[in-house]
């Protein structure tokens, strides 16, 4: 069983940062692939990016690519979401999930076992 925990969102304006952090609990955290999603209101749940366990493979959605980036530091059991040059339609509530590593599709929501509680981050125009 793996907990996680999001935290880091909030209200910027457009052009701002934020970094979003997911922590876990468990000793294996180094063997979950990592994805983070992000659901605005109305809208289905849609990918923003993906972490393998030793963090070797990292895969972004088009929409984020080049203003995103993730990492994770296994010795803390944290995955983050540094998000840079915000724009008004990354508005959403941001979801960490986990599923062990394996050979799967990233991008699927419904692949990932464990989620987080969501964070909410708002970007005013």
């Amino acid at each position: 069983q793996v907990q996680l925990v999001e935290s880091g969102g909030g209200l910027v304006q457009a052009g701002e940062s934020l970094r979003l952090s997911c922590a876990a609990s468990g000793r294996t955290f180094s063997r979950y692939y990592m994805g983070w999603f992000r659901q605005a209101p109305g809208m289905e749940r849609k990918f923003v990016g993906a972490i393998s366990g030793s963090g070797g493979n990292i895969y972004y959605a088009d929409s984020v690519k080049g203003r995103f980036t993730i990492s994770r530091d296994n010795a803390k059991n944290t995955v983050y979401l540094q998000m840079n040059s915000l724009k008004p339609e990354d508005t959403a509530v941001y979801y960490c999930a986990a599923r062990p590593d394996g050979s799967y599709d990233h991008t699927v929501d419904y692949l990932y076992d464990y989620w987080g509680q969501g964070t909410q981050v708002t970007v005013s125009s």
